[in-house]
């Protein structure tokens, strides 16, 4: 994976103990000794910004990984999931609901997956690293059980910068699957 240019951004709101994980963790992110060329961003900054950031890159990103927290059934608090971002789209109206929260500042990475799939910006390897943060609460700290998953959060981002797409067990997430079709 070296020589690869890699963006670790993390996605979420502040102040919002376990939802926060990634901006909480930035700044532990950013004072890892990365290998090769890797450019760690907070990604809080609108989907439609975000493509224009993506579009204005004279080398663009070879691999791309986010760190959410998003609440998923049958999980613990705590428990970490990897997903590959497999790319498609899901139906226009839905399309247009994602670009429309993100004109009003909704923070999501299904908008911006799905914004920045619309607009062809992602490379082959997208990947997201997501703690399940059980119920929203607001706060400016993680739960003991988030906080305890600290170190096996930051090697798995780690791992993600060096290893090649084929030694990776994640799950699968697409475009058109993401969303309830009954909008």
């Amino acid at each position: 994976m070296l020589n690869k240019n890699v963006l670790i951004g993390t996605v979420g709101y502040h102040l919002l103990s376990n939802h926060s994980v990634g901006p909480i963790l930035l700044p532990q992110i950013r004072s890892i000794p990365w290998d090769g060329s890797v450019t760690v961003e907070e990604m809080n900054w609108g989907p439609i910004a975000i493509v224009q950031y993506f579009q204005s890159l004279k080398k663009p990103f070879d691999r791309v990984i986010f760190l959410v927290a998003i609440e998923r059934p049958e999980r613990n608090i705590g428990d970490i999931s990897v997903f590959q971002w497999m790319g498609y789209l899901p139906f226009e109206k839905q399309i247009q609901a994602c670009i429309g929260d993100a004109a009003t500042g909704v923070i999501s990475i299904e908008n911006l997956l799905v914004i920045g799939e619309h607009f062809k910006i992602w490379p082959e390897e997208v990947f997201l690293v997501d703690v399940e943060p059980g119920a929203e609460q607001s706060g400016e700290h993680l739960t003991a059980e988030v906080d305890a998953k600290i170190p096996e959060i930051l090697r798995i981002l780690k791992d993600l910068e060096h290893k090649p797409t084929t030694s990776l067990a994640s799950k699968k997430l697409r475009g058109d699957t993401l969303f309830d079709k009954s909008l």
